[in-house]
């Protein structure tokens, strides 16, 4: 079973960038799709960026050409780059492992703390 760790959120102004990273432990890390998602108050959790263990990306729309998610297997890190940050992106970040793109936000057992962002006008 994987297990993750969030860090690197905080508070900037609208047109800040802040980096996030996820570490994950546990067996057959390289075989799982690893995720970033968030939830603002009052709104349900959403799907932010989503990596294969072959590095195959996918991106939300409202972040497309802002965020960018990498990865490094050797490390068992995924690093979520945020750029031109704007204050709809504030939220919790949490970072989980599904075992293929297929799964969906419910279909997750449990989640972590997460990290806080938070973006100022």
């Amino acid at each position: 079973q994987v297990q993750v760790v969030e860090s690197g959120g905080g508070s900037v102004q609208a047109g800040g960038s802040l980096r996030l990273s996820c570490t994950a432990s546990g067996s057959n890390f390289r075989l799982n799709v690893i995720g970033w998602y968030r939830q603002a108050p009052g709104n349900q959790r959403e799907v932010v960026a989503r990596i294969s263990r072959s590095g195959t990306t996918n991106y939300a729309d409202s972040v497309k050409g802002r965020f960018t998610i990498s990865r490094d297997n050797s490390r068992n890190t995924v690093t979520l780059q945020m750029n031109n940050l704007k204050p709809e992106d504030t939220a919790i970040y949490y970072c989980n492992a599904a075992p293929s793109v297929d799964w969906r936000v419910q279909d997750f057992r449990s989640w972590g703390q997460g990290t806080q962002v938070t973006v100022s006008a």
